[in-house]
């Protein structure tokens, strides 16, 4: 293992940079040189690459986004565009590539790893945490500390008006976001894509809670459950209270990563390195049970993480 190949690809995450750091620094230690390609997939297949070393990585551990930049390359579904990635690969002589990203990151490197001899270790960097394979993913952390700080300043005004106030986080198809956030922000009603819900049940709930004495309410919602504005104006006409929406976007994916985000990625890729160092490629690194593992690359794309339920019980509970 002489040169090592990097990317970052799809949605960006806080701690790819300290991820990108640790590759370098790591690989380095280990006598190989170490090449980032740019824009994501695109890099590969039109041989856009930078060679990194330790000092050209100084100072980025700190830095949300990614160096290295990404971008959402459709040309790497079709056959032709694997075969341009998988050709760059061979041209530079490149025995290892670490992809630092999600499922769909992973499901590209998938097929790369078909029409390539070069050994992928593959290291999840997603907000959504929905990778199987690890129990978190690299800036999972960090996304729900930004929507923590958001929703306790938004709480402080749905007090002071008496108001519910809809926070739609993050979380297209999965909700492992929107129930670490609801439960640690007090939510009293998280909504997920997991769990199919009824407006009704939602309206009866914020009546009870009305009763109680409880005049605001935070109803925390992924984006993937559906239309929140229509939502809201549902609850509002059948509840009788004011209803206000607050959508945190994309300032989630951003910001300086958290010390466990940074920590994570400084794990992730002293064992990305490490797989390819003794060429066992075409894996993913995780966390499970507080220790870093190797899982298959093709189980990883084809299973789904299991959601946790007893994640939106507990906070059913807590806010009761």
């Amino acid at each position: 293992m002489k040169r090592i190949g990097v990317v970052t690809s799809g949605g960006d995450a806080p701690g790819m940079n300290a991820a990108i750091r640790a590759v370098t620094r790591i690989a380095h230690s280990k006598n190989c040189r170490v090449y980032g390609f740019e824009r994501g997939w695109e890099g590969l297949i039109t041989n856009a690459f930078r060679e990194l070393t330790p000092r050209s990585v100084g100072g980025i551990i700190q830095l949300g986004g990614t160096i290295l930049h990404t971008s959402r390359c459709l040309e790497l579904e079709s056959e032709e565009g694997v075969g341009k990635a998988a050709k760059t690969l061979a041209s530079n002589s490149i025995d290892g590539l670490v992809v630092i990203g999600g499922n769909g990151s992973f499901k590209g490197a998938l097929e790369l790893s078909k029409h390539s001899d070069t050994l992928i270790a593959g290291v999840p960097a997603s907000i959504d945490n929905d990778v199987f394979g690890t129990d978190e993913t690299i800036g999972f952390d960090t996304a729900v500390n930004t929507a923590v700080d958001e929703i306790d300043k938004i709480r402080d005004t749905a007090i002071s008006h008496e108001r519910i106030f809809i926070v739609e986080v993050m979380g297209r198809t999965r909700g492992f976001l929107a129930s670490t956030v609801g439960l640690t922000v007090g939510a009293e009603i998280i909504l997920v894509p997991e769990v199919k819900f009824e407006t009704g049940k939602i309206v009866r709930k914020l009546e009870e809670n009305n009763a109680k004495g409880k005049k605001s309410g935070i109803i925390v919602a992924a984006e993937g459950v559906g239309d929140t504005r229509k939502l809201g104006a549902e609850i509002e006409r059948d509840a009788g209270t004011e209803v206000r929406l607050s959508v945190l976007g994309y300032a989630q994916r951003g910001g300086s990563p958290t010390a466990r985000s940074r920590l994570l990625a400084s794990l992730f890729a002293d064992k990305a390195v490490e797989l390819l160092s003794q060429e066992n490629g075409n894996s993913i690194v995780g966390l499970l049970n507080g220790r870093t593992a190797a899982l298959d690359i093709k189980k990883s794309c084809e299973t789904e993480k299991p959601f946790d339920l007893s994640l939106l019980e507990l906070a059913n509970v807590l806010a009761s």
